[in-house]
């Protein structure tokens, strides 16, 4: 699986990956980028069915989605990486912790879904409406839940929505519906930082506090006046963060 993917920093620095939100890009990690190419080399890359990136056929497995980053880094020769997601790319960091704990360092996690908590009808009932109506059916229901009414920058987020290719939105739609990675939090070893915001609509601080109890030795941070999109609206808070826990 080819994923498309953009590098910054310098090419011998320790190597940070980025994986995006459900429906966007590696665009979405600007307000990161550059904070973090001052110390690391940062491979920010599209899920498959995302972006410039390959768009098979779904429906997607979590371990499809988990597989690919671990093919990336054989691509590129990383034998180690840090790992940031958020969101449907903090389900693909759980994953990794999980499956391939020896390629990885240290993980950053925020608004992780760990399981279906809205229940799994609801991801199968969005994909079919994707596949029927395209993206642009959900992309302000989206928007209405990834940010507070008082942030309306907006526009770039919206265009990556819109643009996102319908069987790989839907598809990974029915990885997120199909996964539960509950059963072996347990066993991550790596240290983890886990993040929440405080009015997260779309994957609740209920949900994702407990694993902070479930995976040993996790640091949870819980970010006040934000929603979901936490790391593109409050990049003051989160990027600290960020080089705290991974250098």
């Amino acid at each position: 699986m080819r994923l498309n993917y953009v590098e910054s920093g310098a090419g011998d620095a320790p190597v940070v990956l980025l994986g995006s939100s459900l429906g966007v890009t590696h665009a979405m990690w600007a307000p990161q980028i550059d904070v973090l190419a001052e110390r690391f080399r940062v491979i920010a890359f599209d899920h498959r069915g995302h972006g410039e990136s390959e768009v098979p056929p779904g429906p997607y497995t979590i371990d499809d989605l988990g597989g690919d980053v671990v093919e990336l880094l054989d691509t590129l020769g990383v034998e180690q990486a840090s790992y940031v997601g958020i969101s449907l790319g903090g389900a693909v960091g759980l994953w990794l912790a999980e499956n391939a704990p020896e390629r990885f360092h240290r993980f950053a996690l925020l608004c992780p879904p760990a399981w279906p908590a809205a229940g799994a009808q609801m991801w199968t009932d969005r994909a079919a409406t994707v596949r029927a109506e395209g993206t642009q059916a959900i992309t302000e229901l989206t928007l209405g839940r990834w940010f507070l009414p008082d942030f309306t920058s907006t526009d770039a987020i919206r265009e990556q929505l819109l643009n996102t290719p319908d069987e790989g939105y839907a598809a990974c739609c029915e990885a997120l519906g199909a996964m539960d990675l509950r059963d072996k939090l347990a066993d991550i070893t790596a240290p983890v930082l886990l993040v929440t915001a405080e009015q997260d609509a779309s994957i609740p601080p209920e949900t994702v506090i407990p694993l902070a109890t479930a995976i040993p030795g996790a640091h949870l941070e819980i970010i006040e006046n934000a929603a979901h999109l936490v790391t593109y609206t409050h990049p003051d808070v989160i990027n600290p963060l960020l080089l705290a826990h991974l250098s």
